[in-house]
């Protein structure tokens, strides 16, 4: 097992990786500053560095998710709140790249903690979703989902200006839920809880990178969709007699980066834009309940994400870092629903960071994130007893669920240039 992988979130997509490239707002598709960034960015942008270079990262991510729900009543509505109790959790990132002296071809091994969302709501009498399923709630709700990802990256000079790169990638994947909405509930026991479950991807990344003498800079990639097999739930019902295991493909998304950056002797600015196709993911694409009421999909939709920082450099040995980074929202209202394991959506998020320089060969850097969800996420409670054809998800009239949470992420990272 590898450690829990939870971040600053754009649906389920971490913002950026490493303590450097996070205090940039995650932007490095259009100017490559540091090898963790560009290598998860756009491969093409490691052709900038030169001779052997490793970078090892790690940092304590806390998340304060919100659940609230409300459900009519003969005596009104009913309404509670239940807090998040998972803790914190850590993020790390490992990477090495090198070439040899004057040549046009250069290589990079990654291995990132690219993705993850977990929650911990427990049973809660006075929340209507956290009731115990046999008053109609759910109980504990409880997710952890983590994808990590290794990279193997090759980029090649074109010219002293451009340069192309390309990366397959492998991935590792782990997912547990309970109680697991994958899994036909019994009429008289519920919906079973899973162990972790556990599936292997694969993909790739294609990039173009451009740096001109005037320290104008322009990037763009296309990381494909990760396909992955199954994840294969062993379920148990809560009184502890076995339940039918059940299976579920849940890929990850794939993402279009555009950037473009500015390199002066005082200052480093960089801005990327990315698009990611939810809406063509399996595991996403699909919604609503199936004919045993199970859940067939999270139902999410494309976004947006801008990622921009500023860095600088008038300081000597310290440089200063400050990014944004923006997300729309992968949640549709009438489907928030069947979100409630995977909350971690990020609207704003803030970063400051600093590096110290204490030899040309070795570099520390640091940084601090805060991000909210600019409001909560809400819409109707859903149930498959009362789908029909003009109520095709189940929405239970004057019911409702939304949640909310902000995050806050410390990390540190090191830097050896031989």
């Amino acid at each position: 097992m590898f450690p829990v992988f939870l971040a600053a979130q754009a649906g389920h997509i971490m913002q950026g990786i490493g303590a450097h490239n996070m205090s940039m707002g995650g932007a490095a598709t259009g100017n490559a500053l540091e090898v963790s960034g560009t290598l998860h960015w756009n491969p093409a942008g490691l052709a900038v560095f030169d001779g052997r270079t490793l970078s090892i990262n790690a940092g304590l991510f806390y998340s304060s998710p919100e659940l609230s729900s409300t459900v009519p009543t003969p005596d009104g509505p009913f309404s509670g709140v239940t807090k998040d109790a998972r803790g914190t959790s850590m993020m790390p990132a490992l990477a090495y790249a090198w070439n040899k002296k004057d040549s046009k071809h250069h290589f990079g091994v990654s291995a990132f903690g690219i993705s993850g969302f977990g929650v911990t709501f427990p049973e809660n009498m006075e929340n209507p979703i956290n009731f115990p399923q046999e008053q109609g709630g759910f109980g504990r709700i409880e997710s952890d989902y983590m994808l990590l990802q290794v990279g193997l990256t090759w980029a090649y000079e074109i010219s002293d200006q451009l340069s192309i790169g390309l990366a397959p990638t492998f991935n590792y994947g782990g997912l547990e839920l309970a109680p697991n909405p994958i899994a036909s509930p019994s009429m008289d026991k519920g919906y079973p809880v899973s162990d972790k479950a556990w599936a292997f991807g694969y993909g790739g990344q294609v990039g173009i990178y451009f740096h001109s003498p005037d320290g104008i800079k322009l990037g763009a990639s296309y990381k494909t969709q990760q396909y992955f097999n199954d994840f294969s739930f062993n379920n148990t019902y809560l009184d502890g007699t076995a339940a039918p295991s059940a299976s579920f493909t849940m890929n990850y998304p794939s993402i279009i980066s555009v950037g473009a950056g500015l390199s002066k002797k005082l200052f480093d600015l960089a801005v990327d834009y990315r698009y990611v196709n939810y809406a063509g993911t399996e595991g996403f694409e699909k919604q609503g309940w199936t004919s045993t009421a199970s859940v067939a999909g999270f139902g999410w939709q494309n976004i947006s994400i801008v990622s921009a920082g500023l860095q600088f450099k008038g300081v000597n040995k310290l440089p200063i870092r400050a990014g944004y980074t923006y997300s729309s929202n992968p949640i549709k209202p009438e489907l928030a629903f069947f979100s409630t394991p995977a909350t971690a959506v990020i609207k704003n998020a803030f970063q400051l960071g600093l590096g110290y320089e204490f030899t040309p060969q070795f570099t520390l850097n640091a940084m601090y994130h805060h991000g909210n969800s600019s409001g909560s996420t809400s819409g109707p409670l859903l149930s498959p007893m009362m789908t029909s054809a003009s109520n095709p998800n189940g929405a239970i009239p004057g019911s409702e669920v939304s949640y909310k949470m902000t995050t806050d992420l410390w990390m540190i990272g090191l830097q050896f240039s031989f």
